[in-house]
């Protein structure tokens, strides 16, 4: 959410930014919300002062023995109390309207994030490993061979319908061996700390972190209120929701692997063949809770660590800075670590790295105390992919594919594999 002081102070580069996300100019109609409500909140605190002044003199009327000014300012009294419930009544409908306004505007981009309308104006940053040539036509990983026995869609299908899918044997234990290698690595190399957490939340976390109220009809509501979470930037990132902690325990660097659920009502029709977009899903998500001085470098520092997974595992990679137009609605600042898939010939998303600043906080009311004393500050959120565990899967069987129908597995899987290197046509590990 946004800090009201700085349209207030700015509203020109308030506007000036949205302009850059695509918006229409929204500070003027903003300020008069905000006017309307300051103006009944002083309306609500003079009434108040007048009703105390007449509170203490209607005891000195009965006193002295004038009832006529006795009966005026008992009169005045329940006036004004009248006055001040109706005023602060008032102020209280146009906060909730101030706030459902600011709450359904996104984040303002940095200033060096690109200007664009679309991912076609995304700027690539750099590029990490060759893409493999073959000697044969790649597949997509639907068609390979060695998966046929292990991935199924039409089971998926029975049990829930679309986009859902079925994953068995060799093909399962590579998933889950994915996810345990990803794990392993944050937490050894990168310092980042193993967390578990629910993956059904009250409706305030989902509007903590942006999801909720601009994009429910993204996300699973359950019939008793809670939410399926889309990530566990949700769950990580509220862990400090309403909480002020000591800017000695800064930064907080979390990383969990866990169920996403996404109804992907934006996608419709959008790769639909395979597994690249599921409404369920697994994800080793991070996220880092930092001072406001260090979150652009830590934006750099998970950047990196998203892409330390892919070249472990040997997987070509771009990575590119999302411009205003394709930059999700909290970020400040996106990183995309695109895969390189043989069996599409193009790059796909498989880690989204964004830095918030100081938006979700102001949500979820989290702030830190400076060492140094003075006022609680917000802090900085930050989150990314860690890595999104099916589409890793999907990069390491297109890129590994052999012509016999076979897959070469990475090295680094090895360990959590029993030694196998190998993904045979007929679905087994060898």
């Amino acid at each position: 959410m946004h800090d009201i002081r700085a349209i207030r102070d700015t509203p020109e580069a308030f506007d000036a930014a949205m302009a850059r996300r695509g918006l229409a100019p929204v500070a003027a109609e903003i300020l008069v919300l905000d006017e309307a409500r300051r103006a009944r909140i002083h309306a609500a605190e003079s009434a108040q002062a007048e009703q105390n002044r007449a509170s203490k003199e209607v005891g000195a009327a009965k006193a002295r023995g004038d009832e006529a000014e006795f009966e005026r300012l008992r009169a005045l009294v329940t006036e004004k109390k009248a006055e001040v419930a109706a005023m602060q009544s008032q102020a209280r409908d146009l906060d909730a309207q101030l706030t459902e306004r600011l709450m359904g505007l996104p984040n303002l981009p940095h200033d060096d994030v690109p200007d664009g309308a679309d991912e076609a104006d995304n700027v690539e940053l750099h590029r990490w490993g060759t893409p493999a040539t073959f000697d044969f036509t790649p597949r997509e990983h639907y068609d390979l061979p060695a998966v046929t026995a292990g991935m199924d869609f039409e089971a998926a299908a029975k049990l829930s319908g679309s986009r859902f899918v079925v994953l068995s044997g060799a093909v399962a234990r590579l998933h889950r061996a994915l996810a345990q290698f990803m794990l392993d690595t944050h937490i050894t190399e990168n310092d980042l700390t193993e967390t578990w957490t629910p993956v059904l939340v009250r409706p305030e976390m989902m509007q903590g972190t942006g999801q909720l109220p601009k994009f429910g009809e993204d996300s699973y509501e359950t019939t008793n209120g809670w939410w399926l979470v889309p990530t566990a930037e949700v769950t990580l990132t509220n862990l400090v929701h309403g909480e002020t902690v000591d800017e000695a325990s800064l930064p907080r660097r979390m990383v969990a692997h866990t169920q996403c659920f996404r109804s992907e009502a934006g996608s419709a029709g959008r790769d639909t063949a395979g597994m690249l977009r599921q409404h369920q899903f697994e994800k080793v998500e991070m996220v880092s809770i930092t001072h406001p001085d260090h979150s652009r470098a830590e934006l750099d520092r998970m950047t990196a660590c998203a892409e330390g997974i892919l070249k472990r595992l040997g997987l070509p990679y771009r990575t590119i800075v999302l411009c205003t137009g394709d930059m999700g609605f909290g970020a400040r600042r996106t990183h995309d670590i695109e895969v390189w898939l043989p069996g599409q010939n193009t790059y796909r998303e498989i880690s989204s790295v964004s830095v918030c600043d100081d938006f979700q906080a102001r949500r979820m009311n989290a702030r830190f105390r400076p060492a140094s004393g003075g006022k609680p500050e917000f802090l900085h959120t930050l989150n990314g992919s860690g890595l999104a565990v099916g589409r890793c899967l999907i990069a390491v069987l297109e890129n590994g594919q052999q012509a016999d129908g076979a897959v070469r597995l990475p090295e680094a899987l090895t360990p959590y594999l029993g030694g196998k290197t190998v993904l045979t046509p007929d679905g087994t590990l060898a």
